[in-house]
C-alpha cells in the first residue's frame, strides 16, 4: 500500500496549492453549491491526469540519460523547497480570498463546470510547474514498474477526494477566512518538504552513495 499513499500524498500536495483551480472551485460551490463545485474539481483531474500521463512518460524515458537523472533530482529538490518556503509564507502572510458575492452571478451547467476545471487544470501556471519541476522528480523516485499502477491510483484517488471535500465544506469554510488559507499553506509546505526530503534522500542514495560503493 505504500506506492497508492505516496501516490495519494503526491497529489495532495498539489491540491492543497491555494492556485487558480481552487479558487474557482471555491467560488463554484459558494455560489450554486457543492455539487457544482465537484463538477469542477472532478473536470480539473482530467487536466491532472493527462500532465502525470506525460510526466511518467517523461520520466521513464528520459531518465535513461545519466545527465538528465542528475539534473531532475537537483532541480526537483530545489523546487520542492522553493514551494515549501512558499507555502510557509502563506501561513505567516495568508492570501485574501475574493470569492465576490455568492448570491451574484449566473449559474453555469454542468458540462461548463467541467469543461472550465480541465481547462484551468491545464492552463494553471503553477500545475505545469509543479509536473514539470517536481512531478518527474516523484515519480522517479517513487513509480517504478512495480508500483506505478498503485502510485497512479492513490494520485487519482486523492484528486477526486480533495475535489469532494473541498466542494461541500467550502461554504461553511468561508466565515474563517484567513485562517483557513494558514492551514491550508501549512498543511501544503508540510508535504513538499517530506517530498523534498524524500526526493532528496533517494537521489542521493542513487546518484552518489552508489559511485562511491
Amino acid at each position: 500500500m505504500r506506492p497508492f499513499w505516496n501516490g495519494f500524498l503526491l497529489s495532495l500536495s498539489l491540491c492543497l496549492d491555494l492556485g487558480v483551480v481552487n479558487l474557482a472551485l471555491l467560488r463554484a460551490s459558494l455560489r450554486q453549491g457543492g455539487a457544482a463545485g465537484f463538477l469542477l474539481g472532478l473536470g480539473s483531474c482530467v487536466g491532472d491526469v493527462a500532465y502525470f500521463a506525460l510526466a511518467v512518460w517523461g520520466a521513464s524515458a528520459l531518465l535513461e540519460r545519466s545527465a538528465v537523472r542528475w539534473s531532475l533530482w537537483l532541480f526537483g529538490t530545489g523546487v520542492l523547497l522553493f514551494l515549501t518556503w512558499r507555502m510557509a509564507r502563506e501561513v505567516i502572510y495568508p492570501k485574501k480570498l475574493a470569492l465576490g458575492d455568492p448570491k451574484n452571478g449566473s449559474r453555469e451547467s454542468g458540462l461548463k463546470l467541467f469543461a472550465t476545471g480541465a481547462g484551468l487544470a491545464l492552463a494553471s501556471p503553477t500545475g505545469i510547474l509543479w509536473f514539470a519541476a517536481v512531478g518527474g522528480s516523484v515519480i522517479a523516485s517513487f513509480g517504478n514498474r512495480n508500483s506505478l499502477f498503485p502510485f497512479a491510483a492513490g494520485f487519482g484517488a486523492a484528486a477526486v477526494t480533495w475535489s469532494f471535500v473541498f466542494a461541500y465544506t467550502a461554504a461553511a469554510l468561508r466565515m474563517f477566512g484567513a485562517r483557513v488559507v494558514r492551514a491550508i499553506s501549512l498543511v501544503s509546505a508540510l508535504l513538499f518538504l517530506y517530498f523534498a526530503v524524500a526526493v532528496f534522500v533517494d537521489g542521493l542514495r542513487r546518484f552518489v552513495l552508489s559511485y562511491n560503493g
